[in-house]
């Protein structure tokens, strides 16, 4: 771990890592997003734990530290061991629809709602897996979310943007 991340961003690293060691060489499909919301949904304390230390984060500024196009996001890990190969990036969305990507590794999402009864995705709060090489255009609709993205080799592909 860095030695230039505060302690609460360490303890989050140390949260994660312990979720992703039982992330670790699952198929991302329809069965994990079942399996994360049973054991990790948003009447678990380690949901309520994960959503307190991204408020945290926000409100220190060592998460959602840039901004474009009206979305406040960061990558506060790259791809390590510790975290079983996953990158963590977080979101600030408000009523609004991001970039669209595709997921060559897949994605695990987070949804925390902050304000209203924000989803993303048409999704409540909760966990959402996106299977290897689907896309989407991220989207909360309903208030303000932040969004945890979990990806497998930090990989993400940005769809390139005709010129109008």
């Amino acid at each position: 771990m860095s030695p230039t991340l505060p302690p609460a961003a360490q303890a989050f690293r140390q949260q994660l890592a312990q979720l992703t060691a039982r992330l670790a060489g699952r198929p991302l499909d329809a069965e994990l997003d079942a399996w994360l919301n049973a054991e990790y949904g948003p009447d678990t304390e380690s949901y309520r734990a994960l959503k307190a230390a991204c408020e945290t984060g926000v409100a220190e500024g060592w998460l959602c530290d840039r901004e474009g196009g009206g979305i406040r996001y960061g990558r506060i890990f790259k791809p390590a061991d510790d975290l079983h190969g996953f990158s963590v990036d977080v979101v600030d969305m408000q009523d609004i629809a991001g970039p669209h990507h595709t997921h060559p590794n897949g994605e695990i999402d987070l949804i925390m709602p902050i304000e209203g009864e924000a989803r993303f995705d048409g999704r409540p709060a909760g966990w959402l897996v996106c299977p290897p090489g689907s896309a989407h255009r991220p989207t909360v609709s309903n208030g303000r979310a932040l969004v945890l993205y979990l990806l497998p080799e930090g990989r993400i592909d940005f769809t390139r943007q005709e010129a109008a």
